[in-house]
Formats: C-alpha cells, structure tokens, sequence
C-alpha cells in the first residue's frame, strides 16, 4: 500500500531534504523513524528537494509499506511524531492508488521567503532575512509580475542544475506585508535548483535600486545565469504548500 505523508521542518541542522552520504538529512530522518515504528526499511520520496538550511511548512512524500493489523493509521501518525526529532512534524498521513506519486503527481508548488526590516528579530534569525533599510516594494513587484505566464528560468539556476529544461509556469509572484517585515511569495506547476532564492536576491537588488524592473525582465528573457543576482540566504526560505489534483488528498 502507497501513503503519503505530509510534514513540516526546520532545516536550519540538516543538509536539505535528499538522503547524502556522511551527513544529516529531512529524508534520511523520516526514513529513519518511519522504519523503526513500523518495523521495515522504508524509503520515502519527496515533492522535492530543500537545499542546505531551507525550512518547509508543508512537504508531502510517499512511501510503501505493509501496516500490522493491529496498527491504524492513527495510532502510525501518533508513534511517528513520537519518533521524529522535533525540528520534524508529521501532520498527516492517507493512503493513495499505487500510481500516485508525490512528485511527479503535484501540479503546483509554492513558497515563501520572509525578510524582516528594519528591526531584527532574535527568535526568528533562522526563519528570515534581515534587511536594515526597506526596499522599494513597488519597483519589486512590477519586477515580479514580468515572471507570470510560461517562461524559460535559465537565468535564475543553478548551473548544471541536471534537468532537461528550465521551462517552467509561474502562476503568482508577489511581495507582500508580513509580520515585521515582508515575504515573497511564488507559486508555479515546477521550479528549477535553486529558482526561488536566486530569483529573490536578484529582486532585492531590484529593491535596493541596484537594478530596475526593466532590466530584471531582460535578464529574465536573456536566459543567460551569468547576469543575475546573488542567491538570497537560505534561511527565509520555506517550501509552503504543494498541491495535487483532485481524488489524491482527500478533504479533511
């Protein structure tokens, strides 16, 4: 039987989300502590990948398994919890066709990245950016709004970032008010390594008056990653919701 299961985490101790030799990660912890509870080797597979220190208030990732009798679901959830460090959170957990993947099966993918300004906030130096003069959110923003629509994000990529394309649909992008500061919010059907943070610290450069929105719209178009920005730190960052076509996750 398929599950998926959906989580939260604080990546600021882990080496992203992808299982690495030698070295802390989400997903070797969820493998982990799902294979001591239920007694089986379990590897999970992710929507995605988190980089080093990037955070998720909502990741899925499926796994197979044969469950006990005995063991419900519920009575699953509650021993995961139990089990997980508490940077990890199991928030739900369904059973799913064997055909439906937690990757491949998403339509959409969004995510937040915080900045506080001016002041800074000790409880949450892991969790945002600090900036000590605001940035000009409207020109950020007019910025942004030239992302929507299909688009080639070569210029905001890794290089030999090991995917076919860099083609991807950016339905939102936008700034807005948030609690001490500002957070940046993107939803598309993909993103390419890298794209979110990349894509930010351009548009600050944009807010600082470095850039304009014009020529973020040619570095865009010019696909070409040698002209952009530098790569926003990874602690504002949070993968925040990922979604999925009807009949998947059923309504609560």
């Amino acid at each position: 039987m398929r599950y998926f299961l959906h989580f939260a985490y604080d990546g600021t101790r882990y080496h992203g989300w992808q299982v690495q030799p030698n070295t802390l990660t989400v997903q070797a912890e969820v493998d982990r502590c799902l294979s001591q509870v239920l007694r089986q080797p379990i590897h999970s597979l992710g929507s995605g990948r988190t980089d080093t220190g990037v955070h998720a208030s909502h990741q899925v990732a499926h796994f197979d398994a044969e469950l006990p009798e005995n063991l419900t679901l519920d009575l699953l959830l509650y021993r995961l919890r139990r089990a997980l460090p508490t940077d990890i959170a199991a928030l739900r957990l369904h059973p799913v066709a064997g055909s439906d993947h937690a990757r491949f099966s998403a339509e959409e993918r969004t995510y937040d990245y915080f900045v506080l300004t001016p002041q800074p906030d000790p409880f949450r130096r892991d969790h945002a950016l600090h900036l000590d003069r605001t940035p000009d959110v409207a020109a950020m923003n007019e910025a942004a709004a030239c992302m929507i629509g299909q688009f080639d994000f070569t210029s905001f990529s890794k290089v030999k970032g090991g995917v076919d394309h860099y083609v991807c649909y950016c339905y939102e992008a936008a700034w807005h008010p948030a609690p001490g500061g500002l957070v940046f919010r993107i939803r598309a059907n993909r993103f390419v390594r890298g794209m979110v943070r990349l894509v930010v610290g351009t548009l600050l450069d944009v807010g600082r008056g470095k850039m304009t929105p014009q020529q973020f719209q040619e570095l865009l178009w010019a696909q070409r990653r040698v002209d952009a920005g530098g790569a926003a730190p990874a602690r504002g960052l949070f993968l925040s919701k990922v979604a999925y076509g009807p009949g998947i996750v059923p309504t609560e």
